[in-house]
């Protein structure tokens, strides 16, 4: 949907649309009322109203957009979005919005070029700095072979114990001592937290990614939900403290980005109890949550006093 102008009128599919923007204020005031009883719907229908009225009121279109785009809406929130940064200069929060979502679907030329607008206008914009990073990240990621005819070859690799491999003495010691006994146990463990481990270092990294290339498998590939009993232990020291209370307090009320909730709903975390007990390492395994996710999630925490599980080194 192409939309031209921003004067008294406004041309879309070649016909000239009246805009009232008095009666799209007043529709717009209306969706921040329901919004703020908690009244998603109401709001959602309201801003439909003020862009009917106002089909170039960009703020009521950015409103818009961005509670679908909340709400899981993709396509719809992606054609408001798109129809927003039309016009020069296109907002910035747009622009990351819009490349998050066509990330979300595997369209990273159009992600970038969200991104490189960004850029251009503030070339040391933090956020759009490090999104690009996660962007050019994921285009690069091998997609697994997930055949019928090679999965009982798979599995019977998986099984491998790592000291069928030829390592150093130092990088089976230590994996020894982190209880990783085969492939499929090296393969749920992330670059993150084999170098959080004491005395694993940069050269046993390169010898185990390089055996695992040499198999055609990576570090963090088959990352499941492990330490479940050191999770526990995480919540359950915060009892009787001041954050106790705290950690029923649901993530939905963070206000985080779509991008982050997505992350933590495919980890099936519901509250900060249950946040606080996965490691960074965990959060950055999952698809799509990169850098700027995770600085996000722990400034969301910081404000609580909470932190991230650490790994026992």
């Amino acid at each position: 949907m192409s939309t031209i102008g921003l004067g008294l009128d406004t041309v879309i599919g070649g016909q000239e649309i009246k805009r009232d923007a008095a009666v799209a204020k007043q529709h717009f005031d209306l969706a921040i009322k329901a919004e703020g009883a908690g009244n998603h719907d109401g709001a959602l229908a309201e801003l439909r109203k003020a862009v009917a009225a106002d089909p170039g009121d960009q703020r009521a279109l950015f409103k818009l957009a961005l509670l679908l785009d909340m709400s899981g809406e993709d396509e719809e929130a992606i054609g408001f979005y798109e129809q927003i940064v039309e016009h020069p200069p296109a907002p910035i929060n747009a622009l990351l919005n819009l490349a998050t979502l066509y990330e979300d679907r595997g369209e990273f030329a159009k992600a970038e070029r969200c991104l490189k607008q960004v850029l251009d206008t503030d070339a040391n914009h933090p956020r759009a700095r490090l999104f690009m990073l996660d962007v050019q990240a994921s285009k690069g990621m091998i997609k697994e072979d997930d055949g019928e005819k090679d999965r009982f070859k798979r599995s019977a690799l998986l099984d491998t114990p790592v000291t069928d491999f030829e390592l150093s003495v130092r990088a089976r010691t230590c994996l020894k001592k982190m209880s990783i006994r085969t492939l499929g146990d090296l393969i749920k463990t992330t670059e993150a937290e084999l170098l959080s481990y004491k005395n694993f270092g940069d050269n046993s990294l390169v010898e185990i990614k390089q055996m695992l290339a040499a198999k055609g498998l990576k570090l963090g590939q088959g990352r499941d939900e492990a330490h479940r009993a050191v999770r526990k232990q995480m919540i359950d020291q915060y009892k009787g403290t001041a954050q106790e209370g705290i950690l029923q307090k649901a993530v939905s009320e963070l206000n985080l980005s779509v991008r982050a909730r997505k992350a933590l709903q495919l980890l099936n975390i519901h509250t900060l109890g249950e946040l606080i007990a996965h490691t960074e390492a965990e959060l950055l395994g999952v698809k799509n949550f990169g850098a700027t996710s995770l600085a996000e999630v722990r400034q969301k925490l910081n404000e609580f006093g909470l932190l991230l599980r650490k790994i026992d080194a």
